[in-house]
């Protein structure tokens, strides 16, 4: 067995404000190995890290989240592996605490903690896998009426549920352990996501091992990105990633429709979008995507 009990794999593109925070806390407990993958970053985020005791890979390219996840976890040997991201903070015992989660029962394949903001906030981070009614429903902002019907959202959005254990069909992947085992079985995430949908695919994926995804609230983590929406220049990777997602777990014909509903709710915020001028340039560009036929092309494992 190895002699780290976790491995730690911490994704950085152009984090230097916050990279450090992240994993200097963990880098100096003796059997955690942090792995920072370096996504071909403009701002030198390495050498904020350079003098910590860990392992860093600067990759020549940027080739997205799901393969430089791939990248750090192949670099390990320890039998839990961490993903964390660069602008969230989790403590020793939290790590510990999740480890032990995923250690005491042999179906639970992998385990995510409760999220807050900085301000403590909590980040509804137990999610619903995408159906077309939760598509077609956010297209026509029926989520926002009601917020608690779970036909309408994908988040589960009661705050009592993230009091106790859980067993959510999905996760957020800011912050997940995964068995070495199991990622190794299902060949680590599928980088044909560049981003978005990677972790709702990577989820999707155990359970159809008949293994369990576990939210354990008893593990915290603080992340400064939160529950935010992605930023208009981001939109259209969104939408692409879902379509994506929907071509490669659906039948043809739902997989159509899902793109529908992925371009309706792209012309809607378009139309009525709150964040501006950017962000109604970023819901036309996320339309367009959509309506691209490339934009289901993806493989099937």
């Amino acid at each position: 067995m190895s002699p780290h009990a976790v491995d730690i794999v911490v994704v950085s593109y152009n984090s230097r404000d916050h990279l450090r925070a992240a994993v200097e806390p963990l880098s100096l407990v003796d059997d955690f190995h942090v792995i920072v993958v370096d996504s071909d970053s403009s701002d030198d985020s390495l050498e904020s890290i350079a003098d910590l005791p860990l392992s860093t890979v600067g990759l020549a390219e940027n080739r997205g989240f799901g393969h430089a996840c791939n990248v750090g976890w192949r670099r390990g040997e320890a039998p839990i592996v961490l993903f964390l991201n660069p602008d969230a903070s989790i403590s020793e015992s939290a790590v510990r605490q999740l480890a032990e989660t995923a250690e005491l029962d042999p179906g639970v394949a992998a385990v995510a903690p409760r999220i807050v903001d900085e301000e403590g906030r909590l980040d509804f981070s137990m999610r619903r896998f995408p159906r077309l009614r939760t598509t077609f429903a956010q297209a026509l902002f029926l989520h926002r009426l009601l917020p608690r019907a779970g036909w309408s959202d994908e988040l589960v959005r009661d705050p009592a549920a993230y009091s106790q254990p859980a067993s959510p069909e999905w996760v957020s992947g800011a912050c997940i352990l995964v068995k070495r085992p199991v990622l190794e079985r299902l060949n680590g995430f599928d980088a044909e996501f560049f981003m978005y949908c990677e972790d709702i695919d990577l989820c999707r994926r155990i359970r159809d091992l008949e293994l369990e995804v576990r939210f354990d609230p008893q593990a915290l983590v603080v992340h400064g990105g939160g529950a935010s929406m992605p930023r208009a220049a981001l939109l259209p990777v969104l939408a692409a990633s879902r379509i994506r997602y929907a071509a490669k777990h659906q039948p043809a014909s739902v997989a159509l429709l899902e793109r529908i509903g992925v371009a309706l709710g792209a012309l809607t915020h378009a139309l009525i979008s709150r964040g501006g001028l950017e962000a109604r340039r970023g819901w036309v560009r996320a339309l367009r995507r959509a309506l691209s036929p490339g934009s289901a092309r993806v493989k099937r494992s």
